[in-house]
C-alpha cells in the first residue's frame, strides 16, 4: 500500500514538504546545524557549491569539501524539529516518491550534527570538543515511536533512580550513537560522554528566571550520576532525537558540541563563535580522512 498523501506530504514540484528537497539534492554524508547561519559557516570551506535551498529555518547546501560530497542542514532547535528533518531526509533516500512505495534496498545516511552545547561536569571546561557516545532523551519525542529495541532500559532505569525522576514527566531513553562515526571524529582532544538532551532551554534545562522548577536540585542529581563509567557530561536540545531516529531508520549518527558554558563552575566562553569554528574546521577533516 502506498504512503497516503497526508502522511507524506509533497510540494507541487514533488519535493518533500519542510525542507524543500528532492532526492539528487543531497549527498549520504550529511552534517546538522542548528542555526541557519551556521550553515555558510560551514560550507565557506568548501571547493564547490552545486546547490543551495532555504525553507523557514531549513537551509540545505551541498557541495564538496576535499573531494567529498556533502550536504549541510540547518535543523532549527530541538527534537520536534529533528523530527521532521530526519523523517523527511530519510524519505529522500528510501522512499519512491513517485509511487510513495518504501524502496527494497535502503540507503545509509551518516549524519554529524555540530552543535554548542553547556557542561554539566566541573572537569569538561568551556571552549573544548565533546563527542556524544551516548544520548539520554528527557523531552519524551521519542516515546511517540516503537523505541525498545534501540534503547538501553538498565542506563535508564538507573538514572531514573539515582534523580527520583517524577513520574508525570516522560521516562527517560537512553540510546548510543554510532560507532563507526565515533571512531572517525575521535582523537585526544576530544571529550566523550553521554549528553541529556531537554525539551526547552530554560526550566527543562533548570534555568530559573521568574518560574519555580518542579525539582530544583534536577541539575544536580544528574552531573552527579555514572552508571558503569558513564556519566552524563553536557546538556542540549537535539542529539537524542538524533541518535533515536538515526538507530530506527538505520542510519549512522554522532553529535560533536563545542563547549561554550559550563553550569558546574557558571562560566562561559568569552568567544564563542571561535571555538565553533575551530570545531567546524575539525569535523570537517576527519569526515574526508
Amino acid at each position: 500500500m502506498s504512503i497516503k498523501q497526508s502522511e507524506l506530504i509533497l510540494n507541487p514540484d514533488g519535493s518533500v514538504y519542510h525542507l524543500n528537497l528532492k532526492p539528487e539534492h543531497i549527498a549520504n554524508d550529511i552534517i546538522f546545524v542548528g542555526d541557519q547561519y551556521r550553515v555558510d559557516k560551514v560550507t565557506k570551506h568548501f571547493d564547490a557549491i552545486e546547490f543551495t535551498t532555504q525553507k523557514r529555518e531549513f537551509k540545505t547546501t551541498t557541495g564538496t569539501y576535499k573531494g567529498k560530497r556533502l550536504t549541510v542542514i540547518s535543523t532549527g532547535i530541538g527534537p520536534d524539529n529533528i523530527d521532521i528533518v530526519f523523517n523527511e531526509l530519510d524519505a529522500l533516500v528510501n522512499i519512491d516518491l513517485e509511487t510513495r512505495q518504501p524502496k527494497e534496498k535502503l540507503t545509509t545516511l551518516n549524519i554529524t550534527r555540530i552543535g554548542t552545547s553547556g557542561s554539566l561536569q566541573s572537569d569538561i571546561l568551556v571552549d573544548s570538543f565533546l563527542l556524544s557516545t551516548h544520548a539520554i532523551d528527557l523531552n519524551g519525542m521519542l516515546h511517540f515511536y516503537q523505541i525498545d529495541a534501540v534503547s538501553h532500559p538498565e542506563i535508564e532505569n538507573a538514572f531514573v533512580k539515582h534523580t527520583n525522576w517524577s513520574s508525570k514527566k516522560a521516562h527517560p531513553i537512553v540510546l548510543s550513537g554510532s560507532k563507526t562515526l565515533e571512531n572517525k571524529l575521535s582523537s585526544e582532544n576530544v571529550y566523550k560522554g553521554m549528553t541529556a538532551t531537554a525539551g526547552g532551554f530554560y526550566g527543562p534545562q533548570g534555568r530559573v528566571l521568574r518560574l519555580p522548577l518542579q525539582d530544583a536540585e534536577l541539575n544536580h542529581k544528574i552531573d552527579n550520576f555514572n552508571h558503569n563509567g558513564i556519566r552524563v557530561t553536557n546538556l542540549e536540545m537535539e542529539t537524542s532525537a538524533i541518535y533515536g531516529l538515526a538507530n530506527l531508520l538505520g542510519h549512522n549518527s554522532c553529535s560533536m558540541n563545542a563547549i561554550i558554558a559550563n553550569r558546574a563552575n557558571g562560566t562561559f566562553s568569552k568567544d564563542p563563535g571561535k571555538i565553533v569554528t575551530q570545531l567546524i574546521e575539525y569535523t570537517l577533516d576527519k569526515l574526508v580522512e
